[in-house]
């Protein structure tokens, strides 16, 4: 019970804290959960007193870091560990015409693919499209067809000879994209046969049969 006072005063007592953390400083916290969290501060929202810290990295890699939200609603204890030495620089302004843009593209991107299933496209067609952004970003949709680097096509059934370029400069992108899709057509074949083979099928039946068997004993007397 003194415990769980003990708590209630802790929190009533953020509610009396002043709420404003400056930019830079290090502030610590103690969670609901007894978790102590220690970092720079990033942002802080007072209405909803929502605390962004920028922690040490928690996998020991010192280039990257950890971000944290930390609900003020749910802590018992925060301390300002430093306060900030400088004023934080000025925030740089967004590119709201790049922004908007980029939202356009993901908009449309999103719809091509809507359309290529419409249109029919193979699971295979799908897999391979997923491959190729995973390396490539200048990828999307014309119906059934993959366009890439917007002068290579790679059309239905999505073999190394289904790849073709618009004109003789993108020779080079057209022969890495056949590679590429080689060695995914080459991959979807074995990954379809290891899916077919009898062992498989064999473990299904084997798995189904000792299935029914069990359900088919009798029960004790």
């Amino acid at each position: 019970m003194a415990n769980n006072l003990g708590a209630k005063w802790k929190m009533n007592s953020l509610n009396s804290f002043n709420e404003c953390f400056n930019i830079g400083s290090t502030v610590s916290c103690r969670t609901c959960y007894h978790k102590e969290i220690e970092g720079e501060v990033l942002a802080f929202d007072a209405p909803t007193k929502i605390l962004i810290l920028k922690c040490s990295p928690s996998d020991g890699k010192p280039p990257l870091c950890d971000i944290n939200f930390v609900n003020l609603n749910f802590v018992s204890d925060v301390q300002v560990v430093k306060e900030a030495s400088s004023s934080p620089p000025t925030p740089q302004s967004l590119n709201t015409d790049r922004l908007t843009n980029r939202l356009k593209n993901n908009v449309s991107s999103k719809k091509r693919v809507i359309t290529a299933l419409q249109s029919g496209v193979s699971p295979e067609g799908q897999n391979l499209f997923l491959t190729i952004t995973k390396t490539i970003e200048d990828v999307k949709w014309e119906g059934p067809d993959i366009v890439v680097f917007e002068n290579v096509k790679i059309t239905p059934p999505y073999k190394p000879e289904n790849v073709q370029a618009s004109s003789s400069s993108d020779t080079k992108a057209c022969n890495h994209l056949r590679k590429l899709v080689d060695k995914h057509a080459k991959d979807w074949q074995s990954s379809r046969k290891e899916a077919q083979s009898p062992s498989n099928n064999s473990s299904c039946a084997s798995n189904a049969s000792n299935s029914n068997h069990n359900c088919a004993s009798p029960l004790p007397q």
